[in-house]
């Protein structure tokens, strides 16, 4: 993606590349000495684990294929974002042989010292597998060379030809094989971790077939505008965001929202790119382009995310900055000071400083946070949920409360008749006849509830006749000839139609949390129609995992009444209710929390939240599939309204800290244990290339184990 802006000298502009061969911050380096010398570029940031480069250039001085040379210098290939990849040069086969003729070299060497077949052969064999291996370092050696930088192939180069110089063949072997085969396994596990982000933009087919007047023709997803209608077979993936216009059918909306079971598809429903269709055909109209699917936000998303930097990824780069130059020194020093000062032996001294050498580069650490945190985003991705980046993640991580909003949240959003309490000899029937009818025409929620359980329960009736609203309180009007009143408790008191049973009746549904809905024909009470908002399914058993993970209070925070409210907390088991609040009040409630508990986490549905959501540590937006608002502003959003996905979520982060810290330690650990052992001469070379790059082995396996985390 480029773009520009014009002035009178300068025009500047803005590229994102992709970068083949940038698997550590070593070729980060690479790219610093590269470009410091490039005339017209201003900035450039490098996401290592995205394999992404974006630039900032003034593009009268520079242009978009003078930066990727600048990138091929440096033995890396890099192309503009969203075009074909640059032909790749026929080599790796030829590594591979020269792979394998290492090893082999390697191998019979060893078998002829075992042997006792003298010392020239061993030799020759040894020589033979470091001339074949070479090749596979010595380029980008060089090239970092070139750039005055020290970098891991350099360093590795030294040791070898050191040890050659010493007469250590057998380690000179083992360190340029171990090596070559090392980088090789590295940048295959990076490749892994990779994938797993680039799996999701796989979701969708590149082809569609377009119902026009002429019939049906295949297309390219690319080419089709909204408005076309597309033809779904059963068991086909939909390539586009749409509406439903002919057919029925389930469509598993896992791969975008993570829900667990199919949803039905009528025609007027929504139908998401990525998602798979069912059993029936479908016939969908197009609403959004490709680039603009709910799918292609959540890719952009998440790779926006990956390159934010968590807090303990910040820290790391400082180490390794400070790292690597001191143990250089260390290295400097135990070749030179022993055996000038101290009469020791050369040979052995100059041996434990290529050891250091080799352990030298921080790859493996620098990479420990950014791997894990990678996996973690794709896996939770998969799973329908989006986590905006590192620093979002680790916070998850520390949270201790979790406060919910109620409606549309911890409840479904619309309410439903619960109950029908008749009075004065009125029937169920009638009550909900009387009252449908004069509700049938409003477009409020509890006259659609009303309504729709009228229909449910067969009561048929027309509409009533000079139907008046009477704002904030209910309706009335004629049914049949008989003049019907509903409405709120208020209306009924003005109206002096309120009754010792009616009370009654009010008291229970009050205490059960419903709202009343009272009725009268010709002046006369005759019914209470009991209207909830319903607890959503697996809201207990949410708020269960969550205390089972040790967040420590569970907590409602509402502008609904506290009856309502603490009827809703008591079904769900919540530890505390705070209603009747106003969106500021939510503010300071949240506040309130955190001195209380700690770190906040605020769920809601992002539609009246966002002050509450956007003080708490962590914002998570439920049902953020059809919000793009919603998608933008989360610091976590489940694609659907899953309860259940907030435990997830905070498990998962949970999780990625724990990875996080278990990479670290890996990395720290072999790399403090490795310069101790080099000091004191209990280190090899050929041990020191296992630790080192096997290290970054070990910790992208251990971080790759997120992508698959329940």
């Amino acid at each position: 993606m480029t773009t520009a802006s014009c002035s009178v000298c300068e025009v500047h502009a803005e590229s994102t590349f992709k970068v083949e061969g940038m698997d550590c911050r070593e070729e980060v380096v690479l790219l610093e000495r590269r470009f410091k010398h490039l005339a017209g570029l201003e900035a450039f940031s490098a996401d290592v684990m995205a394999g992404r480069l974006h630039v900032k250039y003034d593009a009268a001085k520079v242009s978009a294929d003078a930066i990727s040379a600048a990138v091929a210098d440096t033995g890396m290939r890099a192309w503009l974002e969203h075009e074909e990849p640059v032909a790749m040069s026929h080599t790796t086969g030829h590594g591979r042989l020269l792979l394998a003729t290492s090893g082999a070299m390697l191998a019979a060497g060893l078998l002829a010292e075992w042997q006792g077949a003298g010392t020239s052969i061993p030799i020759a064999l040894f020589a033979a597998s470091v001339t074949a291996g070479l090749p596979l370092t010595i380029g980008k050696a060089w090239r970092a060379v070139r750039m005055m930088s020290l970098d891991i192939h350099v360093l590795m180069l030294v040791a070898a030809l050191g040890a050659t110089l010493l007469g250590q063949w057998s380690e000179a072997a083992a360190v340029v094989f171990l090596f070559a085969v090392a980088q090789a396994l590295e940048a295959r596990t990076l490749e892994r971790a990779r994938f797993a982000v680039r799996a999701l933009m796989e979701l969708t087919p590149t082809e569609a077939v377009v119902r026009t007047e002429a019939g049906e023709r295949r297309m390219a997803v690319d080419a089709i505008t909204p408005g076309a209608v597309i033809v779904i077979k059963p068991g086909e993936k939909l390539p586009l965001d749409g509406e439903v216009v002919a057919g029925t059918s389930e469509v598993n909306q896992a791969p975008i929202t993570g829900e667990s079971l199919p949803v039905d598809k009528a025609p007027g429903a929504e139908v998401l790119a990525g998602s798979i269709n069912g059993r029936g055909a479908l016939e969908v109209r197009v609403t959004r382009l490709r680039r603009d699917t709910t799918l292609a936000r959540i890719i952009y998303l998440v790779e926006q995310a990956q390159s934010e930097r968590a807090p303990s990824q910040t820290f790391v780069e400082r180490f390794a900055r400070v790292y690597t130059p001191a143990v250089l020194t260390l290295a400097a020093f135990l070749a030179l000071v022993p055996p000038v000062l101290w009469d020791g032996d050369w040979s052995v001294w100059v041996y434990r400083a290529l050891v250091l050498l080799v352990v030298s580069c921080p790859c493996a650490l620098v990479i420990s946070t950014p791997v894990s945190v990678v996996a973690a985003l794709a896996g939770a991705a998969r799973k329908g949920v989006l986590i905006k980046g590192g620093a979002h993640l680790e916070r998850a991580g520390r949270v201790r409360c979790v406060a919910f909003d109620k409606t549309g949240t911890l409840t479904r959003g619309t309410p439903e008749v619960v109950e029908v309490a008749t009075l004065n000899g009125a029937t169920r029937a009638s009550v909900l006849a009387v009252a449908s009818a004069i509700e049938m025409r409003s477009d409020h929620p509890v006259a659609r509830a009303i309504v729709q359980c009228a229909a449910e329960a067969g009561v048929v009736t027309a509409p009533g006749t000079d139907v008046v609203a009477i704002a904030g309180r209910g309706a009335e009007g004629r049914v049949g000839g008989v003049h019907v009143l509903l409405g709120n408790h208020r209306l009924f008191e003005e109206r002096q139609l309120c009754t010792p049973d009616a009370h009654v009746e009010l008291d229970r549904l009050a205490a059960g949390g419903r709202t009343p809905v009272l009725v009268a024909a010709n002046g006369a009470l005759v019914g209470v129609i009991g209207v909830a908002d319903q607890a959503r399914a697996g809201g207990r058993d949410a708020i269960d995992l969550l205390r089972r993970q040790g967040i420590d209070a569970v907590v409602m925070l509402t502008g609904d009444s506290q009856a309502t409210a603490r009827a809703i907390a008591a079904d769900l088991g919540l530890d505390d209710v705070r209603a009747d609040l106003l969106p500021e009040d939510k503010v300071a409630a949240v506040k309130d929390l955190r001195r209380r508990y700690g770190s906040v986490a605020m769920v809601g549905d992002g539609i009246n939240d966002a002050p509450a959501l956007a003080s708490a540590d962590v914002g998570i937006v439920m049902g953020a599939a059809g919000s793009a608002a919603a998608l933008e502003t989360a610091d976590i959003a489940l694609m659907a309204d899953e309860l259940l996905k907030i435990p997830y979520a905070i498990r998962l982060s949970r999780a990625t800290v724990r990875n996080i810290q278990a990479n670290l330690a890996i990395s720290l650990g072999l790399k403090a244990g490795f310069v101790i052992a080099a000091v004191f001469g209990l280190a090899t070379l050929w041990m020191a290339v296992l630790a080192d790059t096997g290290a970054s082995i070990i910790v992208v396996a251990n971080a790759l184990r997120l992508l698959r985390a329940d």
